[in-house]
């Protein structure tokens, strides 16, 4: 899955360098970094509340947002939501890089 991540200059540097040192892709040193680091400890599951409750986790990892039936995204396609997604992950990059929409 591709994302964006806006992370500090100074890590990703970091990052590049040692992925150079190591002779591999630094999407592959990212990815075994984060891999690495959410092994590393269990983090307790906070106590639930409105928000806890309306969010889970499926049996392949990922969340799942429970709406109520009123809500928007309970109308919308899986391509609208896809679409909707893009749409604000592109305002987004384009907000970091400083540009007018």
């Amino acid at each position: 899955m591709k994302t964006t991540l806006d992370l500090p200059d100074d890590l990703v540097r970091r990052m590049k360098i040692r992925a150079v040192q190591e002779g591999r892709p630094l999407k592959r040193l990212a990815a075994e970094l984060l891999i690495r680091s959410l092994n590393a400890a269990a983090v307790p599951m906070p106590a639930p509340s409105a928000v806890t409750k309306r969010v889970s986790v499926a049996a392949n990892g990922f969340p799942v947002f429970h709406c109520g039936p009123k809500a928007p995204a309970s109308r919308m396609t899986a391509e609208e939501l896809i679409a909707l997604e893009q749409q604000t992950q592109l305002e987004e990059d384009m907000r970091g890089a400083d540009i007018a929409l």
